[in-house]
């Protein structure tokens, strides 16, 4: 059964063949359809030629019977012999059978003891003055005859030659052989032909699969050699950018491995000594309840510090795009939010905060998660008793610090994961805070960038597509 919207289905007949063909190797098809087209080539061209051939026989037999009848009818030797039997020789070809016919449908035959030609209304026809010719096409003991009917005298005859079209049918017979021989041998050629084409021409696809399952076998990510510039060559690029592509992931995988395993190993290590500490204290009497406050305070820090940084990398791993038509985010109110926890965490510093609605299509956990971020990057490096200025303008989210600033060519390393200058190493986090506010930036189809502050500190600039209104 075929289905008209997604064509056969599985289990109909023509699925089956449809599999069946494509089961086959790809020199084998190339083969097949080779020969398939030769061969209807070949059969059209034969049957073209002996068509023509035919015609063209017979077109000039009827000429030559034509001429012939109408110059025996002007003979004076046919004009005595009308009342008896007219000899082949007074035509000039012993080949052929010449037959009077009178306008009642009486018929003088030249060979009496031959099978008699049938002869009905077309010859009487031409005879009783009815008709100029005839020519036609009579089948009689076993053999087809040309006949040709021409006015004979004024006295109500018809001249009639009838041929025996036997030679010219061997003739044909001895052409149709000799051309379905050299069809046949046309035909053996192009498959010889196509086997020969196939397997030089699909030479470089054979040559790529067999390097495409190397690299499955043995995940070696080198790229393919490419050679020329076809189809096969066009494929081999793409197919290496896709090497590469999946090279960059793989390294980027085994890197945020790495460096969470080795961000990770930082906190357990403290976490882990400092419990030791805390049983062994314990375990000789105790500590004083400073002191002992003081530990659980490094301890709640530690987990503290590694749950943010859990969170960064499950963050992080999240690449799928976003969703359309999350919510309706008043990116204001995301950033009065933001603000708010940063006032905790930066005690002591200036916040200068100016913005105006602007609505955007998102998720408001992972935008106020961005832009907490941007400002706890500027609360971490803004100096005691600084100022933090936050500003938002139409869809461009502006924050400064009064810090040491980023130098020109750490400006755009400052996103990628785990990235710490040497200035930040000895600073507490992660270094995934402002990967995470390139990332949820991308997915909201904004952009993120660093550029200077005039005259000291940071200015980070994140802009997100949106409107002034909401949209209703």
């Amino acid at each position: 059964m075929t289905n008209p919207a997604t064509g056969p289905t599985p289990g109909s007949s023509t699925w089956d063949e449809r599999r069946w063909h494509y089961r086959r190797s790809l020199a084998s098809r190339v083969v097949l359809l080779t020969t398939m087209a030769v061969g209807l080539a070949v059969a059209a061209v034969a049957l073209g030629a002996y068509v023509t051939v035919r015609m063209s026989l017979e077109s000039s037999l009827d000429n030559s019977l034509r001429d012939r009848a109408h110059q025996a009818a002007q003979s004076v030797q046919i004009a005595r012999l009308t009342d008896s039997q007219v000899p082949s020789w007074a035509t000039g070809a012993a080949d052929v059978r010449i037959i009077l016919v009178t306008a009642n449908g009486t018929s003088i035959t030249t060979d009496s003891t031959s099978p008699q030609i049938p002869l009905d209304g077309h010859e009487i026809a031409v005879a009783s003055g009815a008709s100029r010719s005839s020519v036609r096409t009579v089948s009689t003991g076993g053999n087809d005859y040309r006949v040709v009917a021409v006015p004979y005298g004024d006295n109500g005859y018809a001249l009639v030659l009838a041929q025996n079209m036997a030679p010219q049918e061997r003739v044909l017979k001895k052409m149709g052989a000799v051309m379905l021989l050299f069809g046949l041998a046309g035909v053996i050629g192009a498959a010889f032909a196509g086997w020969g084409v196939a397997r030089n021409g699909l030479r470089p696809v054979r040559r790529l699969t067999e390097n495409v399952e190397m690299i499955t076998r043995t995940e070696d990510l080198t790229p393919l050699p490419v050679e020329g510039d076809d189809e096969i060559a066009r494929l081999a690029t793409a197919f290496n950018g896709l090497l590469a592509s999946l090279s960059a992931s793989r390294d980027r995988q085994r890197r945020l491995v790495a460096d969470a395993g080795h961000e990770l190993r930082t906190p357990l290590t403290s976490l882990r000594t400092n419990l030791d500490l805390l049983l062994q204290s314990d375990a000789a009497g105790g500590l004083d309840p400073a002191s002992r406050a003081e530990l659980l305070d490094d301890v709640g820090a530690q987990i503290e510090e590694m749950s943010n940084l859990v969170g960064d990398l499950v963050e992080l791993a999240r690449d799928e795009p976003l969703r359309r038509a999350v919510e309706q985010v008043d990116l204001a109110e995301v950033v009065d939010r933001a603000v708010a926890r940063a006032r905790r965490r930066g005690t002591g510093l200036n916040f200068e905060v100016d913005s105006e609605p602007w609505w955007v299509t998102g998720e408001s956990a992972s935008l106020e998660r961005a832009v907490t971020n941007l400002l706890d990057n500027a609360v971490k490096w803004s100096p005691p008793g600084g100022t933090v200025r936050i500003r938002l303008d139409h869809g461009t989210l502006t924050v400064d610090d009064e810090g040491p600033g980023i130098a020109e060519d750490d400006r755009e390393r400052v996103f990628e994961r785990f990235y710490r200058s040497d200035e930040s190493r000895s600073m507490p986090g992660s270094g995934l805070g402002l990967s995470i506010v390139r990332q949820v930036t991308e997915r909201h189809s904004g952009t993120v960038r660093v550029e200077e502050n005039t005259p000291v500190g940071t200015r980070m600039v994140m802009q997100l597509p949106g409107a002034a209104l909401v949209a209703s």
